[in-house]
């Protein structure tokens, strides 16, 4: 299984370095979402590839490959932050459970509001191609596809390639190839 990954990790670079991706081609003119899906219990061998492998390889390409690369768990916990509303949502949770907390962590954490968050720090416009990872931490607080629904208007012609700890089929995705999210129709599986 480890060499199945590990080929599988090798494709990365290739594929998100590729004319199709970078120009943002998918089939049929659709935008280039970019899905690479892996067992989750793999989740620390894929991040680590993508912060020392990846990223990096990514800023050396001649010329650079100008990436933003998002880890989901840092920016709610810094929307939870910036709205003092961490350690009060730590205190709920011991105190009221994680559905009352859960839901009260809902309205805050829209992803259509999310969306525009990432769109305001990062200038898209000046970017290649945006990366979002660690979307397994953020569970059940975000959903994933609904995620991608909100950030499809905003991408302009830049490519979004999702690390994602479950299974994509090319139709839904399954979050820790249990959970079924929903049907998300405009991404590509990056590596087969």
């Amino acid at each position: 299984m480890k060499h199945d990954l590990d080929e599988r990790l090798n494709q990365i670079l290739p594929r998100l370095t590729s004319p199709d991706v970078l120009a943002n081609r998918g089939s049929g003119g659709e935008i280039g979402f970019w899905i690479f899906d892996y067992p989750p219990e793999d989740e620390i061998a894929v991040r680590t590839f993508l912060q020392d492998t990846v990223l990096p390889a990514l800023a050396r390409q001649q010329p650079a490959i100008r990436v933003a690369a998002v880890n989901l768990f840092e920016l709610v916990i810094g929307v939870l932050e910036e709205r003092k509303l961490l350690d009060k949502a730590i205190a709920m949770q011991r105190t009221q459970g994680d559905a009352r907390t859960l839901e009260s962590l809902r309205r805050v954490l829209k992803e259509d509001k999310l969306a525009e968050r990432l769109v305001a720090q990062h200038d898209i416009a000046a970017l290649d191609m945006f990366i979002l990872w660690n979307v397994g931490a953020v569970y059940p607080m975000l959903r994933t596809h609904t995620l991608l629904s909100a950030l499809h208007a905003h991408m302009q012609d830049k490519p979004l390639v999702l690390f994602y700890p479950g299974k994509y089929d090319g139709y839904s995705l399954r979050l820790f190839s249990r959970l079924k999210d929903d049907h998300y129709y405009r991404a590509f599986r990056l590596v087969s």
